[in-house]
């Protein structure tokens, strides 16, 4: 019996190094709407252009621009400058919760997070073991709706590790198929988004005083397509 390929799962991590959490954060679309789900998420970045002046083709990356880091747009709307001072970091918030608001509003869209905690010191060995138990998870799902999937991440395949995770599966079982795929996050609109439920995730998770401002994020943004409506230990 032959299985149909009913997820492509795009996945990115995040996390805070220092204490030895890991967070992997995905979007996950049937082959069917990966059109639409791409279109609705192109529409939002056409409409951060015309009023936010965020270039279609500038990456959203949510560390550089939630904090008010990165330069995302050609200049700060009249509406984050107050007495001649731009204000990047109320304007970067501005624009995740209209990404996050999109994210919640796409239909055929469904999302999760997992986390797991070591030691600072073991911080690879965290990603690794958090990563194997997500996959073994995706493997029990898979098994159980008689279907394959294929996983897409950021990056260069430069982590051997993902790699050796994928390859130890059951060759004759596996549902999951091939290795990770890689994409430059700069390219992808849809590792982005990804990243952003990674960053947003985390923000929920490791509740940092530095983002007070993003944790009841995820119950109010991702969590309406998540499931499991919260992040989940692994």
């Amino acid at each position: 019996m032959q299985l149909p390929l009913n997820r492509l799962i795009y996945i990115d991590d995040s996390g805070h190094p220092k204490s030895g959490l890991v967070v992997y954060g995905w979007i996950d679309i049937p082959p069917d709407r990966w059109s639409t789900v791409l279109r609705n998420w192109l529409d939002l970045r056409r409409k951060l252009w015309r009023e936010y002046r965020i270039p279609v083709t500038s990456e959203l990356h949510a560390t550089d621009y939630v904090n008010g880091r990165g330069r995302v747009s050609t200049r700060v709307p009249d509406a984050f400058v107050h007495h001649g001072v731009e204000y990047w970091k109320d304007f970067g918030r501005a624009v995740a919760c209209e990404c996050l608001d999109s994210l919640r509003s796409t239909e055929g869209l469904s999302l999760g997070a997992v986390y797991s905690r070591g030691a600072p010191r073991d911080l690879a060995r965290t990603k690794e073991k958090t990563y194997r138990a997500l996959v073994n998870r995706f493997e029990r799902e898979l098994e159980s709706s008689r279907s394959l999937a294929m996983i897409i991440m950021d990056g260069d395949g430069s982590d051997s590790s993902y790699r050796d995770i994928h390859r130890s599966l059951a060759l004759s079982k596996r549902h999951v198929i091939e290795d990770a795929i890689y994409l430059d996050s700069k390219h992808s609109q849809l590792v982005q988004m990804a990243d952003l439920v990674a960053w947003t995730a985390n923000a929920f998770v490791d509740q940092n005083p530095k983002n007070e401002f993003a944790k009841e994020w995820y119950p109010q943004y991702p969590s309406e397509r998540d499931r499991h409506r919260y992040p989940q230990e692994i």
